[in-house]
Parts: C-alpha cells; structure tokens; sequence
C-alpha cells in the first residue's frame, strides 16, 4: 500500500504546504487529481473561510459555511465536500500519477467523504498522500491497517517520497 500522510504542527500549515507540493508537481508534469485546501482569513470573525482546489486545475469549492461569527459548530458545508469528492473521483477515473487529499477529516473518520477516492487509488497502485491531525488519526491508523507512512512536514521530504512514487508509474 503506497498512501503516506503529513501532519503539520500550525494551524493551516498542512494546507499550505500540500497546495505547494501540488503546484510543484503539476509543474513538473506530475497528473495530479484530489483537492488541496486554500483558507482566507475573514477580518470580522476569528474563523476562515475553508476552499478546496480540486487538481489539478480547478474548480475551486467553497466548502464551509458561514454560520456567524458566534458560532461554535462545525462548519463545514458536507454537500459542498461531497461536490468536490465526485470531481476528484471523476479524474481519478480518467487516470492519475498521484492522489492527494487535503485531509482525513470527520467524514471520512466516519466512512464517508475521500474514503472512497483513497480506498480506489490505493487498489490501483496509485500512491495517495493524505493530510492529517490528531483528531482523526487514530480512525485513518485503522482504514489504512496501520501501513500508511508518516512524511515529516518538508518539502523536500514531501517531494521525495512523491517523485520516489510517481516516476516508476510514469516510466511504465
């Protein structure tokens, strides 16, 4: 099984460092599909707005909701997630080097959300490289039987392990 993730320690730092990684990758040739996270900072709340990318190029989804500034719930918005899932799986059919999933979240914790799309992409050899945080670790250690690897949160770790993954697929 070729799925890794990355754990960042700020708030926001493993978006930003899987968008970077994907925008180096599709530089370099690399067929990406799956989402990257890209959070904008709101001034009149302590929250952000949440979007994903979906790779390679685009759409861009909004996926949380704004339920005020006092709220304390989640706020993701699940139909948006599942929008961007079917778009993310939908290029995944049409063949990929390289998945990579902005997050193991709550939903897919719970067997729903990109549970599918890494289940998929694992069954077909395709590496997957995951997000991660504390929260939901213990439910991706148990999907993935214990044998997805932990890439330190570097670039130049995380491009080693991609390019590692991706050039033999892209050799054969």
């Amino acid at each position: 099984m070729n799925i890794a993730y990355v754990m960042a320690e700020g708030r926001g730092d493993t978006d930003l460092l899987l968008a970077d990684l994907a925008d180096r990758l599709i530089a370099g040739g690399t067929r990406l599909c799956g989402t990257v996270q890209i959070n904008t900072d709101r001034p009149d709340t302590h929250r952000c707005d949440m979007d994903v990318r979906v790779l390679p190029d685009g759409p861009t989804l909004r996926i949380s909701q704004n339920l005020g500034a006092a709220a304390r719930g989640c706020r993701l918005d699940p139909a948006a997630l599942e929008t961007a899932v079917a778009q993310a799986e939908a290029r995944l059919a049409q063949g990929a080097d390289m998945l990579i999933i902005n997050k193991f979240g709550k939903h897919e914790a719970d067997g729903r959300g990109f549970r599918g799309a890494i289940a998929e992409a694992a069954a077909r050899g395709i590496p997957v490289l995951v997000g991660l945080n504390s929260l939901n670790a213990e439910a991706f250690h148990a999907f993935t039987a214990g044998l997805a690897v932990q890439i330190p949160a570097d670039m130049n770790e995380l491009l080693i392990w991609s390019l590692a993954e991706v050039e033999p697929r892209v050799a054969a």
